[in-house]
């Protein structure tokens, strides 16, 4: 294979359905973006070698941007359930000992709620239980797509 052909291989695209472990914690970047973390839980059910049901949680950080991070504040919860694509992102830190830390997180391009609202749980319209999901998606620029690089560190996530 030629380079060019390798390079149209690459994906990296990532969907996972889950609950959140806690509440939102959204953050705003020096130029008032805000950056919402999400923590969720995707259970794998499987048998063990005894034939017996087990289940494992797999634990995965969550990056939202813009107007999609303030509707996660919103309309999520600990134990909201949630439908991601995203793509998987490399990053460092330097702990507040010195220590140097690095990890992947998903980068949300698309967020779909899959359980109802806070506000709308207690509501007694007919439709409040049609257990439709509701969508978060930018028009105009991906909701995952963190802003472009505008010199010192703009594209650091402020976690």
């Amino acid at each position: 294979m030629t380079p060019n052909t390798l390079r149209l291989l690459q994906m990296n695209d990532v969907r996972l359905v889950g609950r959140l472990t806690r509440d939102p914690e959204v953050r705003y970047t020096s130029r008032g973006q805000a950056v919402c973390r999400l923590d969720i839980a995707v259970n794998r059910r499987y048998k063990d070698g005894a034939g017996e049901w087990r289940e494992e949680a797999t634990f995965v950080p969550i990056t939202v941007w813009r107007e999609a991070a303030e509707r996660c504040r919103e309309r999520l919860k600990k134990g909201s359930a949630v439908y991601v694509e995203g793509r998987l992102r490399s990053s460092t830190w330097e702990t507040k000992d010195g220590q140097k830390r690095s990890g992947i997180e998903v980068e949300a391009y698309r967020l779909q709620f899959l359980t109802k609202a806070a506000a709308e749980e207690g509501s007694e319209s007919p439709d409040a239980g049609d257990g439709e999901p509701s969508a978060v998606r930018e028009p105009a620029g991906v909701a995952g797509e963190p802003p472009a690089p505008a010199g010192g560190g703009e594209n650091e996530i402020p976690f």
